[in-house]
């Protein structure tokens, strides 16, 4: 059991955006099937998960082990509960998407020209073209955006990425009329005082800080530091992957995305609410790791695991 220790500068409700059902399976060399994604999901919705990321109408030759968005989705009809926002990479797939029921959609932009041409095969102003009408017919139907920047902070080829490159691709996704913007460290190489910087840059070029998400990755170790800071300045949204799931197929420098447990731990120990039950969050990540085959890379769900192969008796 663990202490809680208020800190009245934090806010007093984090909610978790899971990513782990799609931006953590897409990452997986081997195909999940559908029936062991929904499980999972229908896991993650029982340990409280208010938002799920279920899954991507991303073309099956670019992401296989998303494939199978059309036969996913309809088995989580049941959870009409629970946001269940799915990735879109241009109009046919939010045609897709919305055929089906998405009540929520993402689109996927780059703060640098390397990734955008390595991820979409386009550049930066030809991609959030790309998006204009997407965003636009998602708005006619009532349908949430939310934009995704990636390298926000570091790219694999480009090095350093300027605060006022990732600013202006922001203020573009917020005039297209995306309802929320999640900052991603793609590579995992941001540190405290970065995050700081942007923030406030963003904040200083007019996006309010309640429209702003961030997603860390853990890289060198810096996810939770990088999380902290961004509470600290406001932010009341955290993307994060049950049992650290998750990299980026097109950044083979990234590695794991924050462990949902492991950001989990820290807000309940600052007291801060989630509605998500730990134990019952662990159990959801150690049976999938199970049917991976390998650990869960979370600090936490290993702390809380028992290992089986560990025997006092003498």
């Amino acid at each position: 059991m663990k202490a809680v220790a208020r800190d009245e500068s934090l806010p007093t409700r984090v909610r978790i955006h899971e990513v782990g059902p799609r931006d953590g399976l897409q990452n997986e060399k081997a195909i999940v099937p559908a029936e062991v994604k929904a499980e999972f999901i229908h896991r993650l919705a029982d340990a409280g998960l208010t938002t799920i990321e279920a899954t991507s109408f991303v073309h099956p030759a670019w992401i296989p082990q998303l494939a199978d968005a059309e036969r996913l989705f309809p088995m989580l009809d049941d959870l009409h509960d629970r946001r269940l926002p799915v990735l879109v990479p241009n109009e046919r797939g939010l045609d897709r998407a919305l055929a089906l029921g998405a009540r929520e959609v993402a689109v996927f932009a780059s703060a640098t020209e390397s990734f955008a041409q390595a991820n979409l095969n386009r550049s930066v102003e030809e991609s959030l073209r790309m998006f204009a009408p997407v965003v636009a017919h998602a708005v006619v139907e009532r349908v949430p955006v939310r934009g995704y920047v990636s390298m926000c902070f570091g790219d694999p080829w480009e090095g350093e990425v300027p605060v006022g490159r990732v600013v202006a691709v922001a203020r573009r996704l917020i005039e297209l009329g995306v309802s929320e913007l999640s900052l991603g460290d793609t590579i995992g190489v941001a540190t405290p005082g970065q995050v700081t910087a942007l923030l406030t840059a963003l904040n200083e070029a007019g996006v309010p800080t309640e429209r702003i998400a961030v997603h860390f990755h853990d890289t060198y170790g810096q996810a939770l530091a990088n999380t902290l800071t961004a509470l600290r300045h406001g932010v009341t949204t955290v993307d994060a992957s049950a049992g650290g799931l998750g990299g980026c197929p097109y950044a083979k420098s990234a590695t794991g995305n924050l462990a949902t447990e492991d950001l989990l731990w820290m807000l309940d120990g600052l007291g801060i609410e989630t509605g998500v039950d730990l134990d019952r969050l662990t159990a959801a990540s150690v049976w999938l790791a199970g049917y991976l085959g390998r650990p869960s890379p979370s600090r936490t769900v290993r702390a809380l695991t028992p290992d089986p192969t560990d025997s006092h008796e003498e």
